[in-house]
């Protein structure tokens, strides 16, 4: 396989071999953040291929400053952004001036290995989130995206933002803890 910046330059001039070797190297990694946001493969699949258009046409913007990899994952989750916007799914609600019931920087120890929280368990917690802290949460940690990054892609404040954020972390929270402490009672 070619370098990946032959595979850029390839693209950048409209070569559809270049265009579908991107596609082959990165589909894998771009579908699973596709997959993160919609959690229902035809709709990853649509987003993921309007994608890559959006990445096949904006191309020549890419500067070469960063990993080719983070722009395109960049472009693919303002694509699915901006589907969330078109459908109007989610609402947004300012809640920065609900005070929180405690300090969510606090980290808890894991009492006990038996009692621990698997990843899929985690996942599934993540996935049940309201959706006004999901977006927020899968922005901002799993996507590395600033609160002003997701003010601004949102239409949100970023007090908002920060709010939502430290909401479904306390929303997660509670209930991990609540797990924990059911996976130990039935220890017992």
């Amino acid at each position: 396989m070619a370098k990946i910046e032959q595979i850029i330059e390839g693209c950048q001039k409209g070569r559809r071999d270049a265009q579908k070797q991107l596609y082959e190297l990165f589909s894998p990694q771009l579908f699973a953040v596709c997959l993160r946001y919609t959690h229902n493969r035809m709709e990853a699949e649509d987003h993921l291929h309007e994608g890559y258009l959006k990445i096949f046409d904006k191309i020549g913007q890419f500067s070469g400053r960063g990993p080719v990899e983070a722009w395109m994952r960049r472009v693919m989750v303002n694509t699915i952004l901006e589907s969330f916007r078109k459908k109007a799914k989610y609402s947004f609600v300012d809640e920065s001036n609900i005070p929180l019931e405690e300090d969510l920087n606090q980290e808890q120890e894991q009492e006990d290995d038996e009692s621990a929280i698997n990843i899929h368990e985690i996942e599934n917690l993540i996935e049940q989130l309201p959706e006004r802290y999901k977006l927020v949460f899968k922005l901002y940690i799993l996507d590395n995206y600033t609160h002003d990054e997701i003010a601004r892609e949102l239409g949100i404040s970023v007090g908002t933002s920060k709010s939502n954020l430290a909401r479904a972390r306390q929303w997660l929270k509670t209930r991990i803890e609540k797990m924990q402490a059911d996976k130990a009672k039935a220890l017992w």
